[in-house]
């Protein structure tokens, strides 16, 4: 017996493949919500098996809500595995500097560069079961035996480090205390933490989940309504 689906258009199909509904309530919202989830995407493609955030997406629609006199604030949701260093980088960059009110918020795990990027917001969350892992940065490929090698490791280590102790509460000594730790692990050094570790090292601001994150950038928006009168 075949189906008819004659009476469904093909926006109402897009919807179900790409959100398991008919249709998508629409409604106007002065909040934008950017997702950061996979494994960041710099400027080599990654197996179509990947789940990635592309950084040449994230960065135009960045620029437009920084523009966008409806978009008053930015929720950034991150669940990610980390990524490409300088992507992740130029998003936490550009995002650091916007003027619009921003809150993140690390669901699942904001590992590795994902570091940078949940702390890059004017104020960040981190949900009880949520994980951050701290690492030095690692390469692959083609790796040329010569000091030429550690320096550049070295500058981009740097760049990392300053971006992270200049957006969030934690000593920089702190910070490479456990990035090198060893024995949490396996065949590595660095350091796993759970919800409340991150925000006793100073890494995340405070506790929360999606109805504490909104509150506080509504409160955030509000406070500079009231600057700009």
């Amino acid at each position: 017996m075949q189906s008819d689906n004659s009476g469904i258009d093909n926006i109402s199909m897009d919807n179900i493949k790409e959100f398991g509904a008919t249709s998508i309530p629409t409604m106007k919202n002065n909040i934008h919500c950017l997702p950061i989830i996979g494994q960041v995407e710099g400027h080599l493609i990654l197996p179509p098996n990947n789940k990635t955030t592309k950084y040449e997406h994230v960065i135009p629609q960045l620029i437009a809500i920084e523009e966008s006199k409806d978009i008053e604030g930015l929720i950034l949701i991150l669940n990610t595995v980390g990524g490409d260093v300088e992507a992740g980088l130029a998003i936490a960059e550009m995002i650091s500097t916007m003027s619009k009110p921003t809150v993140s918020l690390v669901l699942g795990g904001g590992h590795s560069i994902g570091v940078p990027l949940s702390v890059c917001t004017k104020y960040s969350f981190i949900a009880p079961s949520a994980t951050m892992t701290i690492h030095p940065i690692r390469i692959t490929g083609i790796v040329l035996g010569v000091s030429q090698t550690y320096d550049y490791l070295n500058k981009m280590q740097e760049r990392v480090v300053d971006f992270v102790i200049r957006h969030s509460h934690i000593s920089k000594e702190k910070f490479y205390e456990l990035m090198t730790r060893p024995g949490e692990l396996a065949n590595d050094v660095g350091t796993v933490l759970v919800g409340k570790e991150a925000v006793a090292a100073g890494l995340i601001d405070e506790i929360g989940g999606l109805t504490d994150a909104l509150n506080r950038l509504k409160k955030m928006i509000s406070k500079k309504k009231g600057e700009n009168k």
